[in-house]
């Protein structure tokens, strides 16, 4: 499959190409430097762009079979100054796909965003979701729900604490809202969105995830 990563330049969106590529498919990674990925392949093509300009995500979305949306700011900052840097950027993304006529897209988004909220032990769901993270999460809202209502073939990640390290190879996949472990490694949430992108086991689905 040829598959369009947005926001992969670094973190879990630059596992995701390197998943991708050890599994044999064609990827384009589409982030605002993509000179920072370090890998190389014959399957992998760079492209400069910007998930909030609407032209860059148009011109990057044909020719490809899914999109795995893994975008995020750097910093709390960039989310007071774009309190909807998720949704917007998905929106754009949505509307290029369906001109293009692709189907599949995968967006990563977080644990305790929507009825996943339950699961966040209540300390933490006050202090991080109710305060500290309460832009960046009401902005995940806005992005599942789009999502959830584009028309496509939509899957939804929601990982707990991301961590670094290789990928343990046991990521607990819950669709139902019971408990998960409450981190998972960013290679192993990587290997998820490929998953989701390349096979129909989850389409329609928000998927818990931990490990």
């Amino acid at each position: 499959m040829k598959l369009l990563i947005v926001g992969a330049s670094q973190g879990t969106g630059a596992l995701a190409v390197k998943s991708a590529l050890a599994r044999g498919h064609e990827v384009t990674a589409f982030a605002r430097t993509p000179s920072r990925l370090t890998l190389e392949d014959p399957k992998l093509v760079r492209v400069k762009g910007d998930f909030h300009d609407r032209a860059s995500i148009v011109a990057a979305m044909p020719g490809h079979d899914a999109v795995i949306v893994t975008a995020s700011a750097t910093s709390l900052h960039a989310f007071k100054q774009n309190p909807r840097y998720f949704s917007q950027g998905t929106s754009l993304v949505i509307d290029a796909m369906k001109a293009s006529g692709v189907r599949r897209v995968v967006v990563l988004s977080a644990l305790g965003t929507g009825e996943s909220r339950a699961l966040v032990p209540l300390p933490m769901r006050l202090l991080l979701i109710g305060w500290l993270l309460k832009i960046p999460f009401a902005d995940h809202e806005r992005q599942e729900s789009l999502t959830r209502a584009s028309g496509l073939d939509w899957v939804v990640a929601r990982p707990g604490r991301l961590t670094d390290g290789p990928a343990r190879g046991r990521c607990v996949k819950r669709t139902d809202i019971a408990p998960v472990p409450s981190s998972i490694s960013r290679a192993d949430v990587a290997d998820f969105l490929v998953e989701a992108a390349t096979t129909d086991a989850w389409v329609h689905a928000c998927v818990q995830l931990g490990g």
